[in-house]
């Protein structure tokens, strides 16, 4: 009869928490299609739009750390409960924002229920599983998370055109309330160490990316030498500087410094900030452009997108054949350049009216670079930290992946607004061609990075599983 319960209890853990991490996963990605709605609606400016989801991305990355420290802490499951809660009422407002402000107030909301939710979802299966059948429940927790790359545009834009855009947000609300529920009845409490939280860190972390992200957006419309922009940059400079003189004095940092003395470590979270920051600036645009200048419907952007993320979904699994082939520098090389060429050839065939086969060679090299770069640093960068780390290794490396994905957008957007606007479809064009070569600059520079990774070619076999496990949930968000 225990071994029943017991069984029933590890079901329904891999069933909520997958599902909970497929809703916050989805939510980050079918935005984009209906963005160019979102701005008819309320009139809103690209930079309006922008940050209905940079300001998802940033909560989201600096809570991340601290959402898993406050589960082990006070429990995992009342801790994941209370964060789906949050998201679910969160989504709910956003459906019902009456401006872009509010819309914004919310995704902010929300991205503080999702940190919440990703790392204690991984934990309640990681917790739920005996040792010798957890790297199968991640493995079903992982392509189930997977899932939003591929059918994340499409969705939003069948529900977009199909109903309104407000009901991407309408539909967490069932979902998210039953999960609560289902979780409070099916799951067991759990903890873990009680570390002390780094209120000091995350202050600084919150404050320092908020700034530099604020001067990224606002440079074009107040002038690139204006006051506000040279005080943002400079109060975000100052914060960061601030943050790492932090980081190394405090007796239990959320980002131990002396991490980055690895050689591995610091290169791997350069090229994971430089490869994120890439894709997400694409993403940003890609289904605008579709709408704006090639005349598609939002269902008819998103379902373009799919051969993006379906080479995405197939090359992943064959990244580590391919680093025991070029070694673990060599396959992310390959696969930035891979993404670096991609995203340079959208860029230099964008136009107005442009065959849509066109575009299905470079998403495809964009969607397998990524695929096969991102798990290789993700397994590189935990790899290289002591055992004692690997927790708070893979933490920092999700933080700056989100971090990355921040940047990019605010990147591309104002190299957009430089080089074109959204006028007339041949001004999008121009200024999403630009944005394009951006993305593709990212990747290239995160090419250099990675040639700094270690170029062994098979892993340690006693490191394996830890390696693998901590940093699934954020393979393909």
């Amino acid at each position: 009869m225990m071994e029943r319960d017991d069984k029933a209890v590890r079901t329904w853990a891999l069933i909520l928490t997958s599902a909970a991490s497929l809703m916050v996963a989805l939510d980050a990605l079918v935005v984009s299609t209906a963005l160019a709605e979102m701005g008819r609606e309320f009139g809103a400016s690209i930079e309006s739009l922008e940050w209905t989801v940079n300001a998802y991305t940033l909560s989201f990355a600096v809570l991340l750390m601290t959402g898993a420290a406050l589960g082990d802490r006070y429990g995992r499951r009342g801790v994941f409960a209370a964060g789906l809660t949050l998201f679910t009422a969160a989504s709910a407002a956003c459906a019902l924002a009456p401006g872009i402000g509010w819309l914004i107030a919310a995704r902010a909301i929300q991205g503080v229920g999702a940190a919440t939710v990703m790392p204690l979802a991984l934990a309640q299966v990681s917790a739920a599983f005996p040792p010798e059948r957890r790297g199968w429940a991640l493995g079903i927790y992982s392509s189930v998370t997977a899932l939003s790359s591929v059918v994340g545009p499409a969705v939003g834009g069948a529900i977009t055109q199909g109903l309104a855009w407000q009901w991407i947000f309408w539909l967490n609300v069932p979902i998210g309330l039953i999960a609560v529920a289902l979780t409070f009845a099916r799951l067991r409490e759990t903890f873990g160490p009680r570390a002390p939280l780094d209120m000091g860190g995350l202050t600084l972390a919150t404050g320092g990316a908020f700034a530099l992200v604020w001067a990224l957006v606002r440079a074009n419309a107040a002038g690139w030498g204006s006051p506000e922009i040279v005080a943002s940059l400079t109060a975000g400079a100052v914060l960061v500087a601030l943050f790492v003189v932090w980081e190394r004095r405090c007796a239990a940092p959320m980002m131990p410094m002396r991490l980055f003395r690895i050689r591995a470590f610091a290169a791997g979270n350069a090229a994971m900030f430089l490869l994120n920051g890439a894709l997400m600036g694409a993403i940003f645009f890609m289904a605008q452009f579709q709408q704006a200048a090639l005349g598609q419907s939002p269902f008819a952007a998103g379902l373009r997108l799919l051969p993006w993320g379906v080479a995405l979904v197939l090359t992943a699994p064959k990244a580590s054949a391919i680093a025991d082939r070029l070694g673990e520098s060599g396959a992310v090389v390959f696969g930035l350049l891979l993404q670096a060429i991609g995203l340079g050839g959208i860029a230099l065939l964008a136009r107005p009216g442009m065959a849509y086969a066109e575009m299905i060679a470079p998403m495809i090299a964009a969607g397998a670079g990524f695929a096969m770069a991102i798990p290789i640093v993700q397994k590189s960068v935990v790899s290289a930290a002591p055992a004692q780390d690997i927790g708070k290794a893979s933490g920092a490396l999700s933080m700056i992946r989100q971090l990355g994905g921040a940047f990019g957008i605010a990147l591309a957007v104002a190299v957009f607004a430089q080089a074109g606007s959204r006028a007339t479809p041949q001004a999008f064009s121009e200024g999403f061609a630009a944005a394009m070569g951006v993305a593709a600059i990212l990747s290239f520079a995160g090419a250099i990075a990675g040639l700094w990774l270690p170029a062994r070619r098979r892993a340690r076999p006693a490191k394996a599983p830890a390696v693998a496990e901590p940093a699934l949930e954020h393979e393909l968000l």
